[in-house]
């Protein structure tokens, strides 16, 4: 049975994802120096993220080589009444890349041009670009001071207490 105040948590914190069109991208190299970075993404039906990358960016020779990422989406600083409170979610995911022939991909880069635009036909053409799966894994939802809530999956499940550290 489900927690009436975490069903309202995962809403939430669905909703707010829902707010963005871009998300920060952290990524570390083969030496585990990270690197940060972004890209425009799309959210399937399950809430897996696909970013569609170029081999030109360090993130995506990063990973190439290691398919892990996290992710965050943070409120704008000007939307902020708090820059040391400001909501966001932070996602641990794993990465997985869409072979470019599988109807998959094709299907995935078609909601990504309704999603962004003209750009992404030019792009598909490009050799260098490859389309990624990130799955999340575990995370945490920040609403503000005193509000950190894990979540788990794609669905970002939330635990119904505020997370202790």
């Amino acid at each position: 049975m489900s927690n009436p105040a975490s069903s309202e948590l995962q809403a939430e914190a669905l909703s707010f994802r829902d707010r963005f069109k871009t998300v920060v991208l952290a990524t570390c190299d083969v030496n585990a120096e990270p690197h940060a970075s972004y890209a425009p993404f799309i959210v399937d039906q399950s809430g897996a993220f696909y970013i569609f990358v170029s081999e030109l960016a360090p993130h995506t020779c990063n990973l190439l080589s290691n398919p892990r990422a996290s992710l965050l989406l943070i409120d704008a600083e000007a939307q902020s009444t708090n820059l040391f409170a400001r909501q966001r979610l932070s996602l641990t995911c794993r990465a997985a890349q869409i072979s470019r022939n599988t109807p998959h991909w094709s299907e995935i880069l078609d909601r990504m041009f309704e999603a962004h635009g003209k750009t992404v036909e030019l792009l598909r053409t490009l050799p260098d670009f490859h389309l990624y799966r990130l799955d999340v894994t575990t995370g945490d939802y920040i609403k503000g001071f005193g509000q950190a809530y894990r979540v788990t999956g794609n669905s970002l499940n939330v635990q119904s207490e505020p997370r202790r550290r």
